[in-house]
């Protein structure tokens, strides 16, 4: 069996069931990733694990974590470790049922009617088996928002409009409640086979839950919904585009937020965000923003690789809006410690300080950075790229231009300075005492930024504190001259001669 040094191996890339590093992880429907082997033993065992933090997954439905698989195999190829393979089935049933017999309650159980069989990628009778499966159960849970399942989106390539419908039937839906003369007339035009009853449909649903609170969860359903999930990925500009405004619209609403990303959208958003239309693709993230709000998509959307594309919007999209609401999906994503790592893997800590640096220095950036400091890695990345001075810097250029910056600007730092006596050093030099001590005792302006500023000033006494005073500091001092070392390099603690520089 494949063998894993947990002191070694990042702990998202283990399969909470059987701790081996994942060959084929899948995401199920509660957000989680498992080794798609150990889904189908628990489904086939009708078990659901209770995980380390006490939650217990929903394994109904499973979408393939390509992003995940990728970063796993560039990870074992940097670090020359074995590309991991599939475990043995018996091996993990007999994982499952160890588990089972230690959680013989009754409540881990999975009745067989909520077990959905498994996705085989790129296979019809699966996928169609699958939503079978999933519409069964809507039916029985139609009125509820948040209980549509997470389930695998075969993507849609056509040549023609006429084979994008292809798979859909109104017999599909025939026990649905019946429909509103609104949806009904949005609905027929949606699955013509005519581009241009697209359009009108698209457009008149586009209008409809544009100030519409009441239309925007009325016309959020599933019958819509599977239509919008074709359209999205159409190779005509005009029907991808309303389609991306359409959902952008019935995302608004927070009972429909869940149920949008359960029926499968995240991926198709990704695609349309790497290369769909330049106005589709401002609709798209303003929708990855919307629904990156609610808390239990945050898991899902960062899972699914929406990290890296919203990166590059953030630092390419010629649209301001859509620069901003990049800004603040990623802010709304970066609330969970597992999407932060993400972010500093995918290179968010240089960029974002080298749009601070050049003047890009907007209160959303900033505060993207006070989120990433939060985490070690992010804190790292942050001291390496001479993240203090940049801050220190624009502080004391005024660079940071709102209030609101200022003190986003000041918390990024709070949170850098938090047990980090490397940080003390760096934050001396970049002259961090005089711009900290005019913010603390300048008149007017908002308390939170004075008491912030205060603490870090607090923090950084301390360090000096540990140098001692006078006379011993002074012998300190030369002793680390002699060397050729400043006291910052010293505090540090970096070794092959402390070689690092706060030069920028």
């Amino acid at each position: 069996m494949p063998q894993n040094n947990p002191g070694e191996t990042p702990t998202e890339f283990l399969c909470p069931i059987t701790g081996f590093l994942m060959s084929d992880p899948v995401v199920v429907a509660s957000g989680q990733t498992f080794e798609r082997i150990s889904v189908q033993v628990c489904r086939n065992l009708g078990f659901a694990p209770k995980l380390h933090d006490g939650s217990q997954p929903d394994l109904s439905t499973v979408i393939p974590n390509l992003a995940m698989k990728s970063t796993i195999l560039s990870w074992c190829n940097r670090k020359k470790v074995e590309h991991p393979r599939p475990p043995d089935y018996a091996y993990v049933e007999g994982v499952v049922r160890a588990r089972m017999d230690k959680e013989p309650g009754t409540g881990n159980r999975v009745a067989r009617s909520e077990i959905l069989p498994p996705v085989a990628e790129n296979s019809p009778s699966d996928y169609d088996s699958v939503m079978g499966a999933i519409r069964a159960r809507s039916r029985n849970s139609i009125s509820s928002s948040t209980s549509l399942p997470l389930h695998h989106h075969r993507p849609v390539t056509y040549s023609s409009s006429s084979e994008v419908f292809a798979g859909v039937s109104t017999s599909d839906y025939s026990s649905f409640p019946p429909m509103s003369e609104e949806e009904e007339e949005i609905y027929n035009k949606l699955r013509s086979s005519n581009t241009v009853d697209h359009e009108q449909g698209l457009i008149l649903l586009r209008k409809t839950t544009r100030s519409s609170e009441s239309s925007r969860i009325s016309l959020c359903t599933e019958r819509l919904l599977s239509l919008l999930r074709s359209l999205i990925v159409s190779r005509y500009n005009i029907v991808q585009t309303n389609a991306a405004a359409s959902l952008v619209n019935l995302s608004l609403e927070k009972p429909n937020k869940l149920k949008i990303v359960r029926s499968g959208f995240v991926p198709l958003l990704i695609d349309v965000l790497k290369s769909g239309s330049t106005e589709a693709q401002e609709h798209v993230i303003g929708t990855l923003f919307s629904l990156a709000v609610e808390e239990e998509n945050k898991m899902v959307i960062g899972v699914l690789g929406a990290v890296e594309p919203l990166l590059h919007a953030l630092r390419s999209s010629e649209s301001e809006r859509a620069r901003q609401d990049a800004a603040l999906a990623l802010y709304h994503l970066s609330l969970i410690p597992n999407n932060r790592t993400r972010l500093v893997r995918a290179g968010a800590v240089p960029m974002m300080l080298s749009m601070v640096r050049s003047g890009e220095s907007a209160s959303r950036i900033l505060l993207l950075l006070c989120n990433l400091a939060a985490c070690s890695e992010g804190k790292g990345a942050m001291l390496d790229g001479n993240g203090v001075a940049i801050l220190v810097g624009k502080l004391r250029e005024g660079g940071a231009d709102s209030e609101a910056a200022r003190e986003n600007c000041v918390g990024a730092l709070l949170t850098l300075s938090v047990g980090n006596m490397r940080f003390r050093g760096l934050a001396s030099e970049a002259g961090a005492v005089e711009i900290l001590t005019e913010i603390v005792e300048s008149e007017g302006g908002r308390e939170r930024l004075k008491e912030k500023a205060g603490k870090i000033l607090q923090a950084m006494r301390g360090g000096e504190r540990e140098f001692g005073e006078g006379a011993e500091a002074r012998e300190w001092n030369r002793m680390l001259e002699a060397s050729g070392l400043s006291r910052s390099q010293f505090q540090g603690g970096q070794k092959e001669g402390f070689a690092y520089s706060s030069q920028f």
